[in-house]
Formats: structure tokens, C-alpha cells, sequence
């Protein structure tokens, strides 16, 4: 005798692959109070902070360089040139994404062309340097540039959790 596959026993859990589970629960919509009190309590992330937080570790590379490097001029100036290519086209970005877009479609695209203008600034600062400086120190400008990227990933990690501290 074998069950037919519609009768479950009345002991088994339901699984989530089940096609008779609720797809989801309802959620009621926000009232206006609500998401003025989201607002008040969730501060936005300036991205100008984040460029701040760039140009600092940029400063402190060239710093280190300078003190600690074995031909000082020529490593600041290299470590100044790497900064800057990710400094510079991240303002950029940010002056060009300050106004809010109407539509997604429109944000979107707005995105999509300052991160184009942003990488190709990017590339631009980067051929200068090397046409420009002419004792260029590839490894000071190479950890100038990484630093300075990673810290725009590290930045909007450390601003977002200080700003869910707050809450």
C-alpha cells in the first residue's frame, strides 16, 4: 500500500521546497511616520567622506615613503601620482552622482556613465604619470593605488557600521 504523493503525514515539517508553503508573508505597507523616522534615524553615506578618508591614506603612504623610503623624492612623487589617480576620479564621481535621479532607469544610467568617466580619468592620470615622471617608482605608485582603492572598500564598511552604532 503506498500513499499517494499529496498525503503528507501530519508529523513531517514543511519543507520550503514544498509547492503548497506560502510563498511569503504580507508585510504591511510603511506609513509616512515610518519612513520619516527611517530617515531622521539613517544617516546617508557621504561619498565625500569616503574621498576624505582616500586623500588621508594617500598623505600617510606619501609620509611613510618619505621617511622610510630609500630614495624619498622620487617615492612621494610616484605615491602623490597614485593617489591621485583614485582620488581625483572618485570626486569626480561623487560631484557628478550628487543630484538624486527621478527614475531608476535614469540613476542607472547616470551610474554607469561617471563610473565610465571615472575609470577613464583613472586611465588618463595613470598614462601622464608615466609619460611625465621621469624617475617614476612603479612600486610606490602601485601600493599608493591599491591602498587608495581598498581603503574606498574598507571606508563604506566603516561608515555604514558606525552609522548602524548609532542606531
Amino acid at each position: 500500500m503506498t500513499a499517494s504523493p499529496e498525503v503528507r503525514p501530519a508529523s513531517s515539517p514543511v519543507s520550503p521546497w514544498d509547492d503548497d508553503a506560502p510563498d511569503s508573508v504580507p508585510v504591511p505597507p510603511w506609513t509616512a511616520q515610518q519612513v520619516q523616522a527611517l530617515l531622521v534615524r539613517e544617516k546617508p553615506l557621504s561619498p565625500w567622506r569616503v574621498v576624505a578618508i582616500q586623500a588621508g591614506v594617500g598623505g600617510l603612504l606619501a609620509l611613510a615613503w618619505w621617511l622610510l623610503g630609500s630614495a624619498p623624492a622620487q617615492q612621494v612623487r610616484s605615491t602623490v601620482w597614485g593617489a591621485v589617480a583614485v582620488v581625483l576620479p572618485h570626486a569626480v564621481m561623487a560631484w557628478g552622482l550628487r543630484r538624486p535621479a527621478v527614475q531608476a532607469q535614469a540613476a542607472f544610467l547616470s551610474f554607469l556613465v561617471w563610473e565610465l568617466i571615472k575609470v577613464g580619468l583613472a586611465v588618463v592620470i595613470l598614462v601622464a604619470a608615466a609619460w611625465l615622471v621621469r624617475d617614476l617608482s612603479w612600486p610606490a605608485l602601485l601600493v599608493a593605488l591599491i591602498a587608495c582603492l581598498k581603503v574606498h572598500l574598507g571606508a563604506w564598511w566603516w561608515l555604514s557600521r558606525a552609522v548602524q552604532r548609532t542606531n
